[in-house]
């Protein structure tokens, strides 16, 4: 299978050798409180490669997730506090470190975001306290807390000697935990529920996951958060897949057939970090941050080719920063750039596995005659066959886009009209758009778009669509303070409300469109072209927190079609 491979060759070339004696990093993991994921490497090499180009993974460097996170506490003057980051950052912020301290400042386990400890030193229960849980801290040789007990790991402390672990910090040998306790909530889905449910401090929901999944048919079937997310489809519960729990310096440690849980966390999100910085590759740890925001990993820096014919002078020599002078260390760290392309190329089609596997395009359906010079009236199905959540699912409030992009060709293969278009900076035609604003661009009457929306009641003019719940027209200092009353009055807090145009489970909606008469002008074969199209962040909300050019690039790049495909058909005379 394609994607065990590329997991099985990722995890051998870089953990080949991860014994204690050679680990430049060994001591440093013995001694903490709060072991990184690269320790609990050494004998679970599979789940550390699927969890390191996971959105756990990505929960703390994501550059998006910061400058979304540092307009919220701009806009609510500081009054957000730690609210992000306790999410993002769990064990960074349980360690003290301010909400905020750059990356390239915190701690490396801080810099992993949502790591192994942060679900596997858990031993309490916890609901919807948005993200307020406490992570066990303990060393590496502390007991893990698991929805099992690890019964081989009983062999391999009988075993040490053999196995070469340490269960203390005294032994040489790879260190190792102790044991297994069994914390039933860890299989469960509401152990996912302080992260995944989240309501942001005037009383609004930005995270309704939790919501969306338990009124589902999933939930009422028994299927859990873990069994679609952690499986081995994508986004369906279709069982597991097999093999050993652990392998120890190079044994294979339990069953063969032991249930393997997936680590990437499959779902719709996406990573734009630079590829130096992820997937999380311990390679990387060779340069800081800073040095890796420095290397213009677009550029051919690195490539052999392209690095031969540098030092022959048949290609202009760029001004290298000091750290990327040498042609071996540029060479180095495309190879680990190289790596984590594998890594991110394979995240790619499991997200388009997701989101074709919850969902449906059916059509083209004609209402009208199909004839010259007559309007053409035709819809397309859009359904959501995902059992758990709505599509697209309810994070981040009115940031993830799915939309249904439809083009008309004529019998010459010209195209004629189109529906659901982008703007040069990629932005649908819609009420957002800055080029539809300046009139550069026509505005999409037809569009078809899923997108949720923040609706806020403002001093002057009518309700309008806000990227976030602030009503700027109210104050010249904006502050986001919490309802009076119970927001369960309104049932949304005063002045703001979300518009959700989301599908439910199981459900469907037809997209509705009409071609003007003086398009259809010649008799022959049409093409319709029909694609849905997914993206995590409109590009206008990322100009309005500050998003980089290259942020910009970066999530259109991602952006994936869905179910694309044409139908041909015949007008008449």
């Amino acid at each position: 299978m394609l994607t065990a491979l590329l997991l099985a060759l990722f995890s051998q070339h870089i953990y080949a050798a991860t014994d204690i004696k050679t680990d430049p990093h060994a001591e440093v993991f013995k001694a903490s409180n709060y072991p990184s994921a690269t320790a609990c490497a050494s004998c679970h090499q599979k789940i550390f490669s699927e969890w390191s180009a996971s959105n756990h993974a990505y929960a703390s460097i994501s550059p998006m997730f910061h400058k979304f996170e540092q307009a919220v506490n701009d806009l609510t003057s500081g009054t957000m506090g730690s609210f992000c980051v306790r999410c993002h950052q769990q064990v960074g912020t349980q360690r003290g470190e301010p909400r905020e301290q750059p990356l390239w400042e915190r701690s490396a386990i801080g810099r992993e975001g949502v790591t192994c400890i942060t679900c596997h030193r858990v031993n309490e229960s916890f609901g919807k306290v948005n993200g307020q849980r406490t992570v066990q801290a303990a060393p590496i040789n502390a007991p893990i807390y698991n929805s099992g007990r690890a019964k081989a790991l009983n062999q391999v402390i009988a075993e040490k000697d053999f196995y070469q672990v340490s269960t203390n910090p005294d032994e040489a040998g790879t260190p190792i935990h102790v044991g297994a306790i069994k914390f039933d909530q860890i299989k469960q889905s509401e152990f996912c529920v302080s992260c995944h449910q989240v309501q942001v401090n005037l009383g609004i929901k930005l995270e309704v996951v939790w919501d969306q999944y338990r009124s589902s048919p999933a939930a009422s079937k028994g299927v859990t958060c873990q069994d679609c997310h952690m499986g081995k489809v994508p986004g369906k519960a279709e069982g597991y897949d097999k093999g050993p729990i652990a392998i120890v310096n190079g044994r294979a440690v339990g069953d063969s057939n032991e249930k393997h849980s997936n680590h990437m966390f499959y779902g719709p999100g996406y990573p734009i970090a630079h590829p130096g910085l992820f997937p999380f590759n311990p390679r990387s740890t060779k340069w800081s941050i800073k040095d890796w925001l420095s290397f213009n990993y677009r550029a051919p820096w690195g490539e052999t080719s392209w690095e031969d014919k540098l030092s022959k002078g048949e290609v202009s020599k760029p001004t290298f920063p000091d750290i990327w002078s040498k042609p071996a260390d540029r060479i180095q760290a495309r190879t680990v750039i190289d790596q984590n392309i594998v890594m991110l190329n394979y995240k790619r089609k499991s997200r388009l596995d997701v989101m074709e596997n919850g969902s449906k395009l059916d059509g083209p359906f004609f209402d009208s005659d199909l004839k010259v010079n007559k309007k053409l009236k035709f819809r397309y199905k859009v359904s959501n066959t995902d059992e758990g959540h709505n599509l697209p699912s309810g994070s981040l409030g009115a940031q993830p886009e799915i939309w249904l992009n439809v083009a008309l060709l004529d019998p010459n293969g010209k195209r004629v009209w189109e529906s659901g278009y982008v703007d040069s900076n990629g932005d649908m035609a819609d009420n957002h758009s800055l080029k539809v604003a300046s009139k550069e661009v026509p505005f999409d009457s037809q569009l078809f778009n899923l997108q949720s929306k923040f609706l806020t009641t403002n001093v002057k003019g009518t309700d309008r669509e806000m990227y976030l719940p602030v009503n700027f027209d109210v104050d010249q200092l904006p502050m986001l303070r919490p309802a009076g009353q119970p927001t369960s009055v309104l049932n949304h807090p005063p002045f703001v409300r979300m518009e959700a145009r989301s599908l439910p489970p199981n459900s469907s909606r037809d997209a509705v469109y009409e071609v003007p008469a003086e398009l259809i002008k010649m008799p022959g074969k049409y093409r319709l072209q029909a694609r849905l199209r997914s993206r995590a962040e409109p590009i206008y909300f990322m100009k309005f927190v500050g998003a980089t050019l290259d942020m910009e690039r970066s999530i259109n790049e991602w952006m994936i079609d869905i179910h694309p495909y044409a139908a041909e058909f015949s007008v008449k005379p």
